[in-house]
């Protein structure tokens, strides 16, 4: 029982606290890790090898001082602080609500600025359509990474799991780039974070098609996630959208290169109500997980 009381004091604290508008232990670990890399990919020079070697200084050292720490006399407050810093789930609403509110009241302007603050693409011109498709594909997205995924792999291995799994996640924003600076050095943490996330993203999906059109949901993850580029993200991707009965996907431009999708769902394209019914599915998800892992801890305990 105390995997399901630390969890449910995890999720607790994330919704009474949000994440910290100070200091942030992963901005520190963000900070560090470009230091990291500047002296292992200095110039883009890096290969693979200097890619893992600095994966493991950067990660390494503080999951294993998780897991000692976890063993310890406060134990209990480790693991649950470790789930509060890795947890999104607030701040993923206090994100996306403002671009559903923005398209709302007609300020394209105001929508763009919003929902640049939570993807990579290039936000500048889009419509209101475009503003509701990214903002609906990010919830989707980092749902399952910010969220379901760090309550899977705090379950799995507590603090150190989810500890490990949060700064994977993180490098693998910040090297996991296939262009000609992160290419080498960067392979070694976007296949680790591909890795962890397996075996969550697949969950998220079941998940995503359980609580919303489930038929079309299963369809959509069969048939589409196979021509996304990323393993994980299509799955959840094409899931959610099926689910929503929405098609996502299409023309994005990243980097100012224009990038050709794949399209995931099926039905009309996003609108700002959208956004909010993913930020819905997000949540029902995870009071489901939350209620089977209680059901689980009270048949074991």
């Amino acid at each position: 029982m105390s995997v399901v009381l630390s969890t449910l004091a995890g999720v607790a604290l994330d919704a009474l606290l949000g994440e910290s508008k100070g200091w942030h232990p992963l901005v520190a670990f963000g900070r560090m890790a470009e230091r990291i890399e500047q002296r292992f990919n200095a110039a883009g020079r890096g290969w693979r090898s200097h890619g893992v070697t600095a994966w493991c200084l950067a990660v390494l050292p503080l999951t294993v001082l998780a897991w000692l720490l976890s063993l310890s006399s406060v134990g209990w407050a480790v693991e649950v602080l470790a789930l509060y810093v890795a947890l999104g789930l607030r701040s993923l609403g206090e994100h996306a609500w403002p671009v559903a509110q923005a398209l709302r009241l007609g300020d394209l302007p105001l929508a763009r600025e919003r929902v640049g603050y939570m993807v990579s693409r290039n936000t500048a011109a889009l419509d209101a359509t475009g503003v509701a498709r990214a903002g609906t594909e990010s919830v989707l997205e980092n749902g399952s990474d910010a969220v379901f995924a760090a309550l899977f792999w705090f379950v799995v291995a507590g603090a150190p799991g989810v500890v490990l799994y949060r700064l994977s996640n993180t490098l693998d924003a910040m090297w996991g780039y296939r262009n000609a600076r992160f290419e080498r050095f960067g392979w070694a943490a976007a296949k680790i974070d591909d890795l962890l996330n397996y075996l969550p993203a697949r969950l998220v999906a079941l998940t995503y098609a359980l609580l919303g059109r489930t038929a079309l949901a299963l369809r959509c993850w069969r048939t589409q996630a196979p021509q996304w580029d990323s393993p994980n993200a299509g799955p959840v991707m094409a899931a959610g959208a099926g689910a929503l009965a929405v098609s996502l996907g299409g023309a994005a431009q990243y980097h100012g290169e224009l990038h050709q999708r794949p399209t995931l769902g099926a039905g009309p394209a996003p609108q700002a109500r959208d956004i909010e019914r993913a930020l819905n599915l997000v949540n029902g998800g995870v009071l489901l997980w939350l209620v089977l892992l209680v059901v689980w801890g009270l048949f074991y305990a």
